[in-house]
């Protein structure tokens, strides 16, 4: 079974694995991200198993504002949230890898949810106040990140590592 979904400007909600209970994603709102340093620990059921992409050409963060200005916190400052658009030079649409779940409880709807994987990261990403960003693959490993059965971690996490690398401009979300 594979998951494909295409997104435009909106943002996603938590992936709730299979198996957890149906507050799950509400009490840790985190799971919207897999984080690459987790996907063989909190994400192993569905890391070399259930893997999407979904294709963007802007992402958006939340950050604080002192933050995003390179600085600490004044005295009595409260902290502040922006919330920053990115969007990769040149222009693009990006092949995002992301891990899904189906998820089935007893006396409602089956929910199918995924999680964006996340990595340290570029430079221009934290010197705007951001501590991970999305990790675009390229475009020839398409059917084997889709198609993960069989394949050894190692693998995947190459096909992680050997991603493309936009420079990613940041402006205001309006």
């Amino acid at each position: 079974m594979r998951f494909h979904a295409a997104i435009a400007r909106r943002s996603w909600s938590a992936c709730r694995p299979a198996g957890k209970p149906a507050y799950y994603d509400v009490k840790y709102p985190g799971t919207c991200n897999a984080r690459r340093d987790n996907l063989q620990g909190f994400w192993k059921n569905q890391f070399g198993h259930t893997h999407g992409l979904i294709v963007v050409n802007a992402f958006y963060e939340n950050v604080n504002r002192h933050k995003a200005e390179g600085r600490e916190l004044a005295p009595g400052e409260e902290v502040e949230n922006l919330v920053l658009e990115f969007r990769p030079r040149p222009t693009q649409d990006m092949p995002i890898a992301c891990l899904w779940s189906k998820w089935s409880g007893t006396g409602e709807a089956d929910l199918l949810s995924f999680a964006a994987i996340t990595d340290e990261p570029p430079d221009e990403v934290a010197a705007a106040g951001n501590d991970r960003c999305i990790v675009p693959i390229r475009p020839g490993y398409v059917d084997e990140w889709l198609n993960p059965l069989g394949r050894h971690a190692q693998e995947l996490l190459d096909i992680l590592d050997d991603r493309e690398r936009p420079y990613y401009e940041h402006r205001m979300a309006a």
